[in-house]
């Protein structure tokens, strides 16, 4: 699934890597406060390894569910390039990228569980047995 941005304005203040709960604590200028697992990072990154060139080129990433963050590394002023247990690490997530991953939360993470489901696969990359 490619996600779209449009520019949200807003930029973090505040950014906690929570190694225990394997989560990402974003406070963002307006108030927002987003906290994202590394699991829902990885799937969703904006790396043309997973969404390709073009739209219709997606990879549906699978078997994510223990990847953790080793590093998260600064991209400019723009964004951050996060550094994957998994060895991924060329996806950069700009501010406004981050904004939506928080705000569209439960309909990106809803979305990424179904189209699991109708590859037959679990979120451990093994086949479902349904």
């Amino acid at each position: 699934m490619r996600l779209t941005t449009s520019p949200c304005h807003s930029f973090p203040i505040e950014i906690k890597h929570h190694t225990v709960s394997n989560r990402l604590e974003i406070h963002f200028d307006d108030g927002c406060v987003f906290l994202l697992p590394s699991e829902y990072l990885r799937v969703y990154t904006p790396s043309a390894e997973a969404i390709g060139h073009a739209p219709g080129q997606e990879i549906l990433q699978i078997g994510k569910q223990q990847v953790s963050i080793q590093d998260i590394k600064p991209v400019g002023q723009y964004g951050i390039r996060p550094v994957f247990s998994d060895g991924h690490d060329s996806g950069i997530y700009t501010w406004d990228f981050l904004y939506q991953l928080g705000s569209e939360y439960e309909r990106l993470w809803t979305d990424y569980l179904c189209r699991l489901k109708a590859a037959g696969l679990n979120r451990d990359g093994s086949t479902s047995s349904n």
